[in-house]
């Protein structure tokens, strides 16, 4: 009976609190169908990274970009962003387009600023024109005139067709897909069929990351050892 009750006591506490099943990183997780998993690895320098592939339009994207944000600032890790914008959707690869041509002119950290302005204000964008007009103000507001033509040359295309060609080489299923990385592991958080795709558990699976990489590269204590005698060398002798 004791038994049964200090069972029952573990399972409450646990289920009570979410973190303590799934704060956890496990590596690869079994639900995802990953192909080339070679670019699920943090930049060089970082032990733990986290890599997003977003859809401008897609409203999970939406909700999961300020978590993402909170959850790499707070613990210092890089946020790897790549671009995934979906055929259905018909303005989010020319609003991909306009990031990059903002972090070409403006600097990472304006166009960072502008896809968080375009996540907020989704609803209000619904074709390539609400884009351009959005696009437009946005620069106007920050000193700068939208030029006649974004991109002439198509590098930028070029830049977000290189994204896209990544996440089909991973073979993508769902945006977004976000992946917390090591250097030989990884684990995603959001973008399987069958996984639990919950944003809030970004920031306690990149603690339990970082935790794991801390512990594998703490030396493990050996026990003294008893120290051979030290046989004596022979005495020089004088010349």
């Amino acid at each position: 009976m004791r038994r049964f009750l200090i069972a029952i006591a573990v399972s409450v506490a646990l289920f009570s609190n979410p973190f303590a099943l799934k704060a956890q990183f496990l590596g690869t997780g079994p639900h995802d169908e990953f192909r080339d998993t070679t670019i699920l690895r943090p930049p060089a320098g970082s032990k733990v990274a986290v890599v997003v592939f977003e859809d401008l339009g897609c409203p999970a994207c939406a909700r999961a970009h300020p978590l993402e944000i909170q959850a790499t600032q707070q613990t210092h890790v890089p946020l790897v962003r790549y671009d995934f914008p979906l055929e259905a959707h018909i303005w989010t690869f020319e609003g991909a387009v306009c990031a990059r041509y903002i972090q070409h002119t403006l600097g990472a950290k304006l166009a960072d600023e502008f896809r968080s302005d375009v996540f907020a204000s989704q609803q209000m964008i619904m074709s390539k024109d609400d884009l351009h007009q959005f696009t437009a103000a946005w620069l106007q507001k920050h000193g700068q005139k939208m030029p006649k033509v974004i991109d002439p040359n198509g590098t930028l295309a070029k830049e977000v067709n290189a994204d896209l060609d990544l996440g089909k080489r991973l073979n993508l299923g769902y945006t977004p897909t976000v992946v917390v990385v090591t250097r030989n592991e990884y684990q995603v958080v959001l973008g399987t069929k069958d996984g639990a795709n919950d944003p809030a558990q970004i920031l306690p699976i990149i603690k339990a990351a970082l935790a794991k990489t801390t512990v594998a590269k703490a030396p493990n204590a050996k026990a003294p050892t008893a120290k051979a005698p030290v046989a004596k060398a022979p005495a020089a002798k004088a010349h």
